[in-house]
């Protein structure tokens, strides 16, 4: 019995020395497809400082980043996520239930939400409540609630294109479309005297659901496949983060939404309507465990990165004020776990 404890005991040595040496020397993270881009510029520069090795960027969806950030404690599971609006009250619960309980919000700026279609195609110039009346499961027809009959642009408004509507846009995990039914579905349909009428719930399902027709095609987790269907179809536009309009410029154009084109400025002075805050949250159980993590931060949070004049404002992002730069930066540097969200 003596000798089977002590070769237990050995082979479980074994094993957590094993496990320590395996352990990982990089930085992992997951998330929002329009937070992907930053991050990775970020972690570029950060490795370029030789201390330690790039981390790995994926590019997973807000709420897919989510549900992987939060669901433990350990090097198996992501450090950091990257997310296109503020985590929610439930995802925080879902965290401190897997023993997730210090987190580190960080907001890294802002982002325009835009419709985009090729230079080729035509100019867009749209309401909020024309783009819920495109792409709405269900509007209001003859005083009632019906399927969307609207096959073109033009048939939803005559001053509108006579193209078809094509929407590539992202899917229901993805803080874009969270944002994009939140600031242009629920704000167009509340226009509509017949939506008005109907209960709490009802009101809800008819501003919120996405037309399933065919007119609106969800095209995953990744924004850089929209911009490429759109410069194969003029007659397409797409939904994504302004910063995916910023860098392809020279290929695709952002429509005019409630009088105001998507510009860095417009969505800086908050002219441009259709704009959403961007962050990062970070597990602070992994500091000290997995290597590197306060250093990136403190790359992240640089000037020379997310200020008005860093690399990030070059790939499209926009810089937040300079009170809340500081109070996001002292956040980070101080590893400052966040308060339950609301």
């Amino acid at each position: 019995m003596k000798k089977t404890l002590v070769l237990a005991a050995a082979a479980a040595l074994a094993l957590g020395s094993a496990t320590a040496a395996s352990a990982r020397d990089q930085i992992q993270i997951v998330g929002s497809s329009t937070v992907f881009p930053f991050t990775t510029t970020v972690a570029e520069n950060f490795a370029k400082t030789g201390s330690f090795k790039a981390p790995v960027v994926e590019s997973t969806g807000t709420g897919g980043g989510m549900k992987l950030f939060c669901a433990g404690v350990g090097e198996q599971h992501p450090d950091i996520t990257g997310a296109s609006r503020r985590i929610k009250a439930s995802e925080f619960e879902d965290c401190a239930k897997n023993g997730v309980t210090e987190v580190v919000e960080i907001k890294i700026g802002y982002d325009g939400i835009v419709l985009a279609n090729a230079k080729s195609g035509p100019d867009f110039v749209l309401t909020k409540a024309q783009l819920w009346l495109a792409l709405a499961k269900e509007v209001p027809v003859n005083g009632q609630m019906a399927a969307n009959p609207y096959k073109k642009w033009s048939d939803v408004d005559p001053s509108l294109p006579n193209e078809p509507i094509v929407v590539y846009g992202p899917p229901p995990t993805s803080g874009t479309r969270d944002a994009f039914v939140e600031l242009v579905m629920d704000k167009g349909c509340e226009e509509s005297p017949v939506v008005k009428a109907l209960d709490k719930d009802a009101m809800k399902a008819a501003c919120q659901t996405v037309r399933e027709d065919g007119a609106f095609i969800e095209a995953g987790e990744n924004d850089t496949l929209i911009v490429q269907k759109l410069e194969a179809d003029p007659e397409a536009t797409g939904i994504f983060g302004f910063s995916f309009l910023d860098q392809n410029a020279e290929k695709i154009k952002g429509a005019t939404i409630e009088g105001k084109a998507p510009t860095y400025e417009a969505i800086a002075d908050s002219s441009y309507k259709v704009s959403r805050p961007l962050f990062i949250y970070v597990k602070k159980a992994h500091v000290g465990v997995i290597p590197g993590i306060p250093e990136f931060l403190a790359e992240y949070t640089s000037e020379k990165a997310w200020g008005p004049e860093g690399y990030l404002a070059d790939k499209g992002l926009i810089a937040m004020p300079d009170d809340e730069r500081k109070s996001f930066g002292e956040a980070a540097n101080g590893l400052t776990a966040m308060m339950a969200p609301k």
